[in-house]
């Protein structure tokens, strides 16, 4: 239920006017890192399904675009750049020997709207590699090369993901006799 909150909060954030740090930033400025921040915490969040970890991943990713500053093409190209080292530093998360050795707390996937918890709660059972491709695809909108690019993945292995993704929620949720998707 802690994701679920915390998903919703950021969509009440993400609805108001007003969004508070320092009086002496301008709100355009404020308006566009919060944004930022948005974009890269919810495909931290839906790929760690750990909210604590998916914070620490999006100050990790900004620390790391501080340290390195690149030069950008573009704000598109800025973008893709932080989504792909949010993605790398969520893979190096999940990988790591201490995450295997803790327990999850993972209560429910953040949903919009009540009748998504049980399909996103399947999604949230998902191997890492599936619940990736469909986090950027449905949620985000990338399309698959975009994912492809964001990932490092060739775009066969992106769809083959995708779809084998697709079949298992498909399969468990036939079983769960799930009809209103």
């Amino acid at each position: 239920m802690e994701l679920l909150q915390a998903w919703n909060k950021t969509n009440q954030i993400e609805q108001t006017d007003s969004v508070q740090m320092g009086s002496d930033c301008p709100f355009s400025i404020r308006q566009k890192l919060f944004q930022d921040i948005l974009q890269l915490f919810r495909p931290a969040l839906a790929i760690t399904g750990n909210m604590s970890d998916a914070e620490d991943i999006v100050q990790e990713a900004f620390l790391r675009a501080y340290e390195k500053a690149p030069e950008f093409e573009s704000e598109e190209h800025e973008k893709a750049w932080l989504i792909r080292v949010t993605v790398n530093l969520c893979k190096s998360r999940l990988r790591s020997p201490w995450r295997k050795r803790i327990v999850r707390l993972l209560d429910s996937y953040p949903a919009s709207e009540p009748e998504q918890h049980e399909l996103l709660e399947q999604i949230i059972t998902l191997p890492p590699k599936y619940r990736t491709v469909i986090h950027l695809f449905y949620y985000e909108g990338y399309s698959i090369k975009d994912i492809s690019a964001l990932t490092g993945q060739k775009e066969s292995t992106v769809r083959s993901h995708l779809t084998r993704a697709r079949q298992k929620l498909k399969s468990v949720l036939k079983e769960v006799d799930y009809e209103s998707i």
